[in-house]
């Protein structure tokens, strides 16, 4: 099949052998609202190979034809980063608070992810307009409600902005979903981070491992701690604890990563 370059990462071709999803159909066999997610870093070579091991029926996701998104995440915290030092002192109830403007389809939601039993993730969501993604304030009510017995009511502020291009593979046996994100940055109010030789695999199941875990075993890769949020921030910020993702910004931050002066991205 063939298919413009620019719809999917250059160095992915395989992601056209794939049989297309469409988004309705993910959502309805695979929401997966609460989840297990686990998170591997792949040199950007290796993911054709791993694509190349893929169990037959694996499915992507395919809007108009194109096979690859932009995503654009705003994360808020208070201003004492309190998520994010819950984050890093490990501590049970942890939380995050974002909106994700989908800049393809300029549409955009304010989500809330907190941690649930046993090491999953909680997700709650709530459409939000793009023009005001740089704010909780017009579902300030949607949050304090998701957060009650987290964090007493604060202010939120926008601490960190994530770009990145997203595939998303549906796996039918295991009815689990795979993200491939790259070109990844990351930008403060002061710096901007980028990783163009980085892949973010994530698989994401409702309890178990999924087969494309086992295949990413096989290939050497293990689960790794990071966030895009809390360790984006470390990277940026030495000042701040960074014990839990230390190893992975020594091993595949500190080598390749480029910090550069920039302020917030358009409109921010």
């Amino acid at each position: 099949m063939s298919a413009p370059s620019a719809t999917v990462p250059t160095a992915f071709g395989r992601l056209w052998d794939l049989a297309p999803i469409s988004l309705d159909d993910l959502m309805e066999r695979a929401a997966l609202q609460t989840r297990v997610d686990r998170k591997y870093l792949v040199p950007l070579a290796e993911v054709d190979a791993l694509l190349a091991d893929l169990e037959a029926g694996t499915e992507i996701l395919d809007i108009d034809g194109v096979r690859a998104f932009t995503y654009e995440t705003v994360y808020f915290d208070t201003p004492d980063l309190t998520s994010y030092l819950l984050t890093a002192y490990r501590r049970r109830r942890r939380f995050k608070v974002r909106t994700r403007t989908y800049v393809d389809s300029a549409t955009c939601w304010l989500e809330v992810k907190v941690a649930g039993s046993r090491g999953s993730t909680v997700k709650h969501r709530a459409p939000h307009r793009s023009d005001h993604r740089t704010t909780v304030d017009p579902g300030r009510e949607f949050v304090d409600g998701v957060l009650t017995g987290f964090v007493e009511r604060a202010s939120f502020l926008p601490t960190l902005v994530t770009r990145y291009r997203r595939c998303t593979l549906f796996v039918p046996a295991t009815a689990s979903r795979v993200t491939i994100d790259t070109d990844l940055s990351w930008h403060d109010r002061h710096h901007r981070l980028h990783l163009p030789g980085l892949a973010v695999v994530e698989t994401k199941t409702s309890r178990a491992a999924s087969t494309v875990d086992r295949r990413l075993w096989r290939h050497g890769h293990r689960p790794t701690r990071i966030s895009k949020y809390a360790t984006g921030l470390a990277a940026l910020r030495a000042d701040l604890p960074d014990a839990p993702w230390r190893r992975v910004l020594n091993r595949h931050f500190s080598p390749v990563a480029r910090i550069e002066p920039a302020g917030w991205l358009p409109g921010i």
